[in-house]
């Protein structure tokens, strides 16, 4: 499967084919990097790490000439070394296991030969893997327009593969960004006086600031040239700017002014016991919180109003006919339901009054004790008795009128 970076300005690489660390030894180093490296188009580009944006170096391999096994052995035994030949010199890259060197070997081969090599160790997949990589490359050649000094879109066609210490500014702007981030380098390449033209401006510190510019220009055959008494031919602008580091051993240092940032998450936590701070990582196992859904949110309700409230009692309606009956108006009940209303409990009825001139017929009381403790009398009843009472006082009325 074709590898694919993410995170990564793709506008300024071409299509990446292949990537993963390598250990990289040229013939100028005395000691093997550990580098992310990415082989885009017909280019290998090295980064220190893997999440980086910018490459620290790139090898064309317009200029491959071979590349084969290196059997000798390696402090790692599950390491695979391989050599690159190139027309410039030799490099020497270590792979991580004998697979991924297998691998490596078919991408660069197809990649620079346009063909699939028939010598190497590889499953019927990858084959299908190095063919699709080797069409995709004679497309991309196709469809690369063809470099013509005489237009303007020259310098637009390199600024795809510009160093990362380029900036668009003047002579004047250079001298002033060198002055003000010197801590940061002391070389940037900017647009030179004419269209397809480049300078280097550099800036050293000898009793005060010295700037010195040189010119780049393309060349007709392919290539820049550093404009001195000696002039000097580099096939990319990336090599001039290796060049001049290379042969000052390393005084001038290329301006980056792109701000890193930070792989991992940092906070400040306070010790609670001995109150000292200190910063810790945040841990990256946790359980990320899915935020809620938009509109799901939960809508608040008005507060319930116990039910008890809004209960009528049976007792409400024998009040009221018990009042009316003796002669004080009837209270009448409230119907609103914002006023509350407490559950009432069925009241004790106390006993009707009796007229002292008349005599009940039936059992007298003999006490107000046992008047009070006398269960409520039933209206039917009561009723009864008032119309017995009436019916003798006029039997009474009727013989005073009519003795015998």
């Amino acid at each position: 499967m074709m590898a694919r970076r993410t995170g990564r300005q793709r506008n300024q690489l071409p299509n990446c084919y292949y990537e993963g660390y390598l250990e990289k030894r040229s013939f100028k180093d005395k000691t093997s990097r550990k580098l992310w490296t990415c082989l885009c188009g017909n280019t290998l580009f090295f980064f220190n790490e893997m999440r980086d944006v910018d490459y620290i170096d790139k090898l064309d391999l317009r200029g491959f000439i071979s590349v084969t096994d290196d059997n000798s052995q390696d402090r790692n035994l599950d390491a695979a070394r391989f050599n690159l030949h190139m027309k410039d010199g030799n490099i020497k890259f270590t792979a991580p296991n004998a697979e991924a060197r297998e691998l490596w070997k078919g991408y660069i081969y197809s990649v620079a030969e346009l063909c699939i090599p028939s010598s190497l160790n590889l499953l019927p997949g990858q084959v299908h893997m190095l063919k699709e990589v080797v069409e995709l490359e004679k497309d991309r050649i196709k469809s690369t327009p063809p470099t013509n000094l005489t237009n303007t879109s020259t310098y637009v066609s390199v600024q795809a593969d510009m160093p990362v210490c380029f900036h668009n500014v003047s002579r004047l702007e250079a001298e002033l960004l060198l002055e003000r981030e010197a801590k940061r380098g002391n070389l940037l390449l900017r647009p030179g006086r004419n269209v397809n033209c480049f300078a280097v401006s550099t800036r050293q510190d000898l009793d005060g600031s010295i700037f010195r510019h040189y010119l780049v220009t393309p060349r007709a055959v392919g290539g820049f040239t550093i404009d001195v008494d000696n002039p000097v031919f580099c096939a990319t602008l990336q090599d001039v700017i290796n060049y001049l580091v290379e042969k000052t051993d390393g005084s001038l240092t290329p301006l980056i002014t792109e701000e890193r940032y930070e792989k991992s998450i940092y906070f400040i936590r306070s010790d609670k016991e001995n109150g000292e701070t200190s910063v810790q990582e945040a841990s990256s196992n946790v359980r990320p919180i899915v935020p809620p859904k938009p509109g799901a949110q939960k809508i608040a309700t008005p507060e319930q109003v116990p039910v008890e409230e809004y209960c009528f009692y049976l007792n409400d309606k024998l009040m009221e006919d018990k009042k009316g009956t003796e002669g004080s108006p009837a209270v009448p009940l409230s119907t609103e339901r914002n006023v509350p209303k407490k559950a009432l409990t069925p009241p004790s009825v106390a006993p009707r009054k009796v007229a002292p001139t008349t005599s009940p017929p039936f059992t007298n009381f003999s006490t107000n004790r046992d008047l009070k403790m006398r269960t409520p009398i039933d209206p039917l009843g009561q009723t009864i008795s008032e119309l017995k009472q009436k019916l003798e006082k006029k039997a009474k009325s009727h013989e005073s009128l009519f003795p015998n």
